[in-house]
């Protein structure tokens, strides 16, 4: 029964957190964080115990289908190379950059375990920024954002799992796991696209017969990136991306225009559980902030000296993912106008600074959910059975940064979004 009132109260914090955003000139994301983390204390005693593995699989392949599935491909395609650059280039240049800094800040911190909170750390959260801009960010930069978030969810992910094993079995070869990341990759895509088309052509078959209740259609919806995910980590290919795979797939398959009262509730069931399992996620970071804080920092005199140290880790994390992504984003912009301007081809942004396009790219750039689930899957035994190296230093920074994130979003993009013009 406890778990039981657990998951209820969550839910109904999840709701109420939506409403009080009406009324609160703060980011949805933050409140939730804050609430979970004062129904943490003592005087609540509210507890949540995760299983990392399953925490993983109950959130990501939902989230990531989701993302996949209403994506506009039209503007994916259009603006594939921007997008493509962030998602994978960009992450191996944090993985790289962020992951030897962290190794340096905290020598205790094995090379693969800095690798894998740096990887962790890549995947951004297009939705906390939309809920920050309230539609102010222009459309171009806005549909980069989402599919930049699309994407570096899964390659981010992937890189954290090569990562996470390097660090469990302290073997790593970088031709082996380029190799390997190609091959788990295209295996991943394939499942899922296989799977999202089998469900497809089932699907027609069943309208075909007359057999267009809406009720089955959307629950076999609902089990596809379930299904994508562990078939493909069944074949020893990547989950994520056949996830995101399986979602691109079906909105290109989709059935449900023949179907209006199908394609309403799908829709609505879908928005229904993005927004659960968002808010969920959220909730649950600041639950467990309590026990990170106390398993980071400790207790007694020398509490505010590690709570200083700590939190300044988390700053030089964040200062080197911002700067390595302003790099990144103004080599881009910079770039992209010499070449357009060599082509003779106009600037969707003509007028603007390109330092300041990727100053609204990087503050953009905020951590969220993905991370947050990705993190808190950190496997808590090596394969020799000791504990993993500094698993609850790893969540305090992932968590840190995710905070820092969003109020650094918060204040800095409001001021960069003066003046620029909304419908880009």
């Amino acid at each position: 029964m406890q778990l039981l009132y657990t998951i209820l109260i969550m839910l109904l914090v999840v709701g109420g957190t939506r409403i009080t955003a009406q009324f609160v000139p703060i980011p949805l994301p933050l409140i939730q964080i804050a609430i979970g983390a004062l129904l943490a204390m003592p005087a609540l005693g509210l507890h949540v115990r995760l299983d990392p593995e399953l925490f993983l699989l109950l959130f990501i392949p939902p989230l990531l289908f989701v993302d996949g599935w209403r994506m506009p491909k039209g503007q994916f395609w259009r603006l594939r190379t921007p997008i493509l650059l962030l998602a994978f280039g960009l992450v191996l240049f944090t993985v790289l950059g962020a992951g030897w800094l962290i190794h340096l800040l905290l020598p205790q911190v094995p090379l693969a375990a800095a690798f894998a909170l740096a990887a962790v750390l890549s995947p951004t959260d297009a939705v906390a920024v939309s809920a920050i801009v309230h539609g102010r960010l222009p459309r171009t930069l806005m549909n980069i954002l989402q599919g930049e978030a699309l994407m570096n969810d899964a390659s981010g992910l992937v890189a954290f799992k090569f990562a996470v094993a390097a660090a469990l079995t302290g073997a790593f070869s970088p031709a082996e796991a380029g190799l390997e990341f190609v091959l788990v990759a295209i295996g991943g895509l394939a499942v899922g696209v296989a799977l999202s088309y089998a469900l497809g052509r089932f699907r027609a078959w069943m309208i075909g017969l007359g057999w267009e209740e809406p009720a089955p259609h959307v629950m076999f919806m609902l089990l596809l990136p379930f299904a994508a995910y562990v078939a493909a980590e069944h074949l020893g290919v990547s989950g994520i991306l056949s996830a995101v795979a399986a979602g691109m797939m079906q909105s290109r398959l989709d059935l449900l225009p023949r179907q209006t009262t199908t394609r309403l509730l799908n829709r609505s069931v879908w928005a229904l559980l993005e927004f659960t399992f968002n808010g969920l996620i959220f909730l649950l970071l600041g639950l467990q902030l309590p026990d990170i804080v106390k398993a980071s920092i400790g207790e007694g005199e020398l509490f505010w000296t590690s709570a200083g140290q700590l939190a300044l880790y988390v700053g030089q994390v964040y200062l080197a993912l911002i700067l390595l992504r302003f790099v990144w984003t103004w080599l881009y912009w910079l770039v992209s106008g010499v070449l357009r301007r060599w082509r003779g081809l106009p600037s969707g942004f003509a007028g603007q600074s390109s330092l300041r396009l990727a100053a609204l790219l990087t503050l953009s750039g905020v951590r969220g959910a993905v991370t947050l689930a990705g993190v808190l899957s950190l496997p808590l035994l090596l394969g020799n059975g000791e504990a993993f190296p500094q698993r609850d230093l790893l969540i305090f920074i992932a968590a840190g940064v995710i905070l820092l994130s969003l109020l650094v979003a918060t204040l800095g993009l409001p001021l960069l979004l003066r003046g620029l013009p909304a419908d880009n």
